[in-house]
C-alpha cells in the first residue's frame, strides 16, 4: 500500500515593514519602476502626491487601461494623459512615454482629439505614426500632422545637414586635379603618397618630385544623384530619412537630384525633392514590389553613368524573380554607374532585409550597406572622389 506523501506546508509572506520617511522617496521611485507588481511586495508610493500622478500617468500607459487612480479621482483619459506628463517628466521621459502611448493604444484618440498633436513632442514616431494612418485624418488633423511632419523634418535636416554637405561638396572639389599651382590648392595627401617611392632613410627626407592639387572651381559636369525609395511599410524609417537626405542634395552646388518612389509603379518626384514634406505626405505604404522596374526607370535617367550615383532603398524582397534585378544591376554597373543598395537608412532603422538577393546584387556591382545618413554621405563623397 502506498504511502500518503504529505504536502508542503505553506507559509505566508511576513507583512511588509512599514516605510519610514526617509525611505518612501526611494520606495515610490522602485514602484514607478517596477510598475503595478511592485504593490504586492509593499512598494507603494506613499502619500506623495506627484508620485501618485506619475503613477497614475505611468499605469495608463503599462497596465489596464481602464483602472482607476484611487477611489475619488477623476478617470484618466488621452487629454489628461497628455498635460500630466508635460508637467511631471522631463523632455526625454516625455518622448519615450508618449511613443510607447500611441504604439500601445494606436492614434485612434488622438484623431478624436486632434487639438492633441500639437500637445506632444515632435518625433520621428510620431510621424511615422501620422504617416501610417494619415488616410484617417480629418483636415483639421492633416493641418496639424502636416505641421508636425514639417517640424521633425526641419529638425533633422539641420542635424544632417553640416556633414553631408561636407562629405560631398568637399568630394566634389577633389575629384579632379588642377595645373594651376596654388597652395591652397595642394593635395597634400596625394602629393604624399604619390613620392612615398622617394624616400632617403638616411637624411630622413622625403623627396618630392611631383606635386598635385584640387581643382577650386565648380565643375560644368554634374553629378547625378538617383534616389529610389521603397514604399514596403517596413522601410518607413528610411523613407523618412532618404526624403531629407534627397532635399539636402538637391541644395548643392554641382549636383544634381533625382527622387524615385516605387512599389509596383514607379512614381517621379524629382520635382518636390525640395519639398521633402510634400514627397512624405505622397508615400503610400503596403502593396507589392517591383525593384527591378525602379531600377529600369532610373537607368532611363542616366545620362552619364560615369559620374551617376543610383541609392536605391529596399528591404530586397523582389516581387518577381530576384534574377530579373540582378540582371538589371549587372546592366546599370557594366555601363558605369555607381550604386549603393541600402538595406536600412536611419538611427533606429533595423536592417531586416533579404541578404541572399542583396548578396547577388553585390556580385555584380552593387555596394550594400544599412547605415546611417552621415555614413551614406561619406560613401557616396569616397566615389566622387574616385576611391
Amino acid at each position: 500500500m502506498a504511502k500518503k506523501t504529505s504536502k508542503p506546508a505553506v507559509v505566508a509572506a511576513p507583512p511588509p515593514k512599514p516605510v519610514s520617511a526617509e525611505d518612501q522617496p526611494w520606495v515610490s521611485r522602485w514602484r514607478l519602476v517596477l510598475g503595478k507588481a511592485a504593490e504586492q511586495r509593499g512598494l507603494a508610493v506613499g502619500p506623495d502626491d506627484r508620485a501618485l500622478a506619475a503613477q497614475r500617468a505611468i499605469d495608463f500607459v503599462f497596465d489596464d487601461p481602464e483602472r482607476g487612480a484611487g477611489s475619488g479621482s477623476s478617470p484618466m483619459t488621452v487629454p489628461r494623459w497628455i498635460d500630466a506628463v508635460s508637467e511631471l517628466f522631463p523632455r526625454q521621459a516625455k518622448e519615450v512615454m508618449e511613443r510607447e502611448l500611441i504604439a500601445r493604444r494606436g492614434i485612434g484618440q488622438l484623431l478624436d482629439h486632434p487639438q492633441l498633436l500639437e500637445k506632444i513632442e515632435p518625433s520621428v514616431e510620431l510621424v511615422k505614426t501620422l504617416l501610417t494612418h494619415k488616410d484617417l485624418l480629418d483636415p483639421r488633423a492633416r493641418i496639424l500632422a502636416r505641421k508636425i511632419i514639417d517640424r521633425v523634418v526641419e529638425q533633422l535636416k539641420k542635424q544632417l545637414e553640416v556633414r553631408i554637405e561636407a562629405a560631398i561638396t568637399g568630394a566634389l572639389r577633389k575629384d579632379r586635379h588642377s595645373p594651376r599651382k596654388v597652395f591652397r590648392n595642394l593635395d597634400l595627401p596625394r602629393t604624399l603618397r604619390k613620392n612615398l617611392h622617394n624616400w632617403d632613410a638616411e637624411r630622413q627626407l622625403l623627396l618630392v618630385d611631383r606635386v598635385f592639387y584640387y581643382v577650386a572651381e565648380r565643375t560644368k559636369r554634374p553629378w547625378h544623384i538617383i534616389v529610389c525609395v521603397d514604399q514596403s511599410g517596413s522601410m518607413l524609417d528610411s523613407a523618412i530619412f532618404s526624403a531629407v537626405m534627397a532635399s539636402i542634395f538637391a541644395e548643392l552646388p554641382g549636383v544634381k537630384t533625382s527622387l524615385v518612389l516605387f512599389d509596383t509603379s514607379v512614381v517621379d518626384l524629382s520635382d518636390q525633392v525640395g519639398s521633402p514634406v510634400d514627397v512624405l505626405l505622397k508615400v503610400q505604404l503596403g502593396g507589392g514590389t517591383d525593384i527591378t522596374q525602379a531600377l529600369v526607370y532610373a537607368h532611363g535617367l542616366v545620362a552619364e553613368p560615369g559620374r551617376s550615383i543610383v541609392v536605391l532603398i529596399t528591404d530586397f524582397f523582389e516581387g518577381r524573380n530576384d534574377q530579373d534585378l540582378v540582371d538589371q544591376v549587372r546592366v546599370m554597373a557594366d555601363a558605369g554607374t555607381r550604386m549603393i543598395g541600402l538595406g536600412a537608412l536611419g538611427y533606429d532603422a533595423r536592417p531586416e532585409y533579404n541578404k541572399a538577393t542583396a548578396g547577388k546584387c553585390r556580385k555584380v556591382g552593387m555596394d550594400i550597406l544599412a547605415c546611417t545618413p552621415e555614413r551614406l554621405a561619406e560613401a557616396m563623397g569616397e566615389i566622387i572622389r574616385g576611391r
